[in-house]
């Protein structure tokens, strides 16, 4: 008894030594909706056909740590020397053939670096939420130029057009979202020192906060240039020049 206990302490000791090496790609993709540990990483032996994620859309996203547990239990050893947080598994392109491949990229593995991606498909127009967007490993020569590297820049924006989910966030994807709409009722405040006027119009065009917006007068007719500060809110004179600058400070 006593030797069948030292003889599996030993075999507990040596587990994680037994452990094979992994290497996780540069894109992992799978074809199927089932994520296996040899879609993820190169080198994954007779493990390669475990089932580590379920994906049922353009992509999925799996927490570093957990796919380290999974790899771990399966034998293999993946030492996630980037640090990552998160891996995105994408759905591979199909071929002539049928088969599924990584499209072009898959034979320029290279380093990979975090990127802001999308973490659903957006449609044009929606305003960009915190949840909406992930950080997840992507090819360096695949970064967008420019790519935002806060997502405080991206948050609160509305996007330019529809967004895939899971593709590298794009300084052209969003643009600042209206708050006043073209022909809506818009109320102008003209402020001056002892002097306070407003006037309600018609705006002639869309616009976001801090923008130019032309407002027709309904009463006299006349077109005041304003700028927009609020939803269905302009200012002009003086403090048209620091709405330019400061929009917020005028919520």
């Amino acid at each position: 008894m006593i030797r069948a206990l030292i003889a599996a302490a030993v075999l507990l000791a040596a587990g994680p030594a037994l452990a094979s090496d992994v290497t996780l790609k540069a894109n992992p993709v799978d074809d199927d909706g089932q994520v296996t540990l040899g879609e993820v990483f190169d080198g994954a032996g007779s493990a390669g056909s475990v089932v580590v994620a379920r994906r049922v859309g353009p992509t999925v996203v799996i927490e570093a740590g957990a796919l380290q547990a999974s790899a771990r239990r399966a034998g293999l050893s993946w030492t996630n020397p980037q640090g990552l947080r998160r891996v995105v598994v994408r759905q591979g392109a199909p071929t002539a053939s049928g088969a599924a491949t990584s499209g072009p990229a898959a034979g320029r593995a290279g380093p990979t670096v975090e990127v802001l991606t999308w973490a659903r498909s957006i449609a044009a127009h929606e305003v960009i939420q915190p949840e909406d967007v992930i950080w997840a490993p992507v090819q360096s020569h695949l970064v967008p130029a420019g790519a935002p590297r806060d997502a405080d820049a991206v948050v609160g924006m509305s996007a330019r057009r529809a967004l895939r989910a899971g593709t590298a966030v794009q300084p052209n994807d969003m643009v600042a979202p209206k708050v006043i709409s073209r022909n809506e009722m818009v109320t102008v405040t003209y402020t001056a020192p002892g002097v306070t006027l407003t006037v309600t119009g018609r705006a002639q065009r869309d616009a976001a906060r801090g923008q130019p917006v032309a407002v027709t007068n309904l009463q006299s007719g006349r077109t005041i240039d304003a700028v927009a500060v609020g939803p269905g809110r302009a200012v002009t004179g003086p403090a048209a020049q620091a709405a330019r600058s400061n929009p917020e400070a005028f919520q």
